[in-house]
């Protein structure tokens, strides 16, 4: 594994200026390219070094709304959030959505004078922008229907400590254009890494969400490539990474789903072409 190494005089390497730490995570399009770099190069001090940031949030507390159910997403907010120091509260909302019964400026607002940051996983991303809105404190995107920017952060920490410099990879994402393709490519896009997304006619990631990661990667070297062919997209690939065909809230179209992505599993046979 080519992990890197990190010493304790590293952490004030890490910006704290114009607020950095203190902004809302609503898309990955939140961050420039620099502060991408930044999140992952404190998770691998974070990572190295656990005992230097045991209080870095002690005193701190974070509420956690869910629409939809998750095991890793919670169980790893919450347990960040303890090894920091923090506290958290859990709100189950998967029987009823978050501002069923309140405006969520209201919401918000109330929030906003006991906690110290919101995290929501919701169905849409309207949701999100408009907590943001609201709240003066940060607001994080743990999923939506658009983007799951934390979980595209964590593959490509995974693939610097894997691969080591990401410019010199590519990344072959096979199947849905879903929320998590949506911040693999922008994610990608700001470290100036390689990706290939196959997903089949219909299924593709987002318009503007491909053509804003296309910008981004004329300023950093990335290259963004969609089509349609799954061989394609593994041909000469470093790593190649997969989805649920029938994300949660499109379980009832799973059996079609299931049809149209079969030549779209991640098999040996899709693997081998990878070499």
């Amino acid at each position: 594994m080519n992990s890197q190494a990190f010493n304790t005089s590293q952490i004030a390497s890490v910006p704290e200026s114009k607020g950095f730490w203190s902004r809302d995570l609503v898309s990955t399009r939140d961050l420039n390219p620099a502060e991408v770099e930044a999140v992952l190069h404190l998770a691998g001090l974070m990572k190295s070094l656990p005992a230097e940031f045991r209080g870095a949030l002690a005193g701190k507390q974070m509420a956690m709304f869910f629409e939809k159910p998750s095991l890793r997403t919670r169980l790893t907010f919450e347990a960040g959030m303890a090894s920091l120091g923090g506290t958290t509260f859990f709100m189950d909302q998967t029987h009823e959505r978050i501002d069923a019964r309140e405006k969520l400026s209201d919401i918000a607002h109330n929030l906003e004078r006991w906690v110290n940051a919101i995290v929501l996983r919701t169905f849409d991303q309207q949701t999100i922008e408009g907590m943001a809105e609201h709240a003066s404190i940060p607001v994080i995107n743990a999923l939506s229907d658009l983007e799951h920017p934390c979980q595209g952060l964590t593959d490509y920490f995974t693939l610097q400590e894997r691969f080591g410099d990401l410019k010199k990879i590519c990344l072959a994402y096979v199947g849905d254009g879903n929320n998590v393709a949506h911040s693999l490519l922008l994610t990608c896009a700001s470290l100036g890494s390689h990706i290939r997304v196959a997903a089949p006619s219909g299924y593709e990631p987002d318009a503007q969400i491909v053509a804003d990661a296309r910008s981004i990667g004329q300023q950093t070297g990335a290259t963004i490539e969609v089509c349609c062919d799954p061989y394609e997209a593994v041909a000469g690939a470093d790593a190649v990474y997969t989805d649920t065909w029938a994300s949660m809230g499109r379980e009832h179209e799973a059996g079609e789903r299931c049809k149209i992505f079969q030549p779209y599993q991640v098999n040996e046979e899709l693997v081998s072409s990878a070499a």
